[in-house]
């Protein structure tokens, strides 16, 4: 039997200024429970992921603890509730609503603003 992948005229969005929607990609591209890396106007990378209930999170793609651009590898789970992805490096988790570091408090990645529109 073959799988049709699922077909959605649905584009993910991400706020990259007050202002400012940038589409990223279609919404057939985010699998629940995987990410996906994009690259910004500015030449920032961008993880993007979508959960099983169909929420949206972005978060910077690079690991602030190895500097690689990495989070869009990594696995996601949730931790008292909060959903986080564990970089594929040294497995630190960040908090995918807010960039916050679940294992060290001083350290964040830049959280955004995602649609589907």
């Amino acid at each position: 039997m073959t799988l049709a992948l699922e077909t959605t005229h649905l584009k993910i969005e991400l706020r990259i200024d007050e202002d400012t929607w940038f589409p990223v990609c279609d919404m057939s591209t985010l699998t629940p429970g995987r990410g996906v890396a994009a690259l910004l106007p500015d030449g920032r990378q961008v993880a993007l992921f979508r959960d099983r209930s169909g929420r949206l999170y972005g978060i910077d793609n690079r690991d602030p603890f190895g500097g690689a651009a990495v989070l869009s590898r990594g696995l996601t789970g949730t931790h008292q509730g909060r959903p986080f992805v564990a970089s594929p490096l040294l497995k630190q988790r960040f908090d995918l609503e807010t960039g916050q570091c679940l294992d060290d408090e001083t350290v964040r990645v830049a959280a955004y603003e995602v649609r589907a529109a």
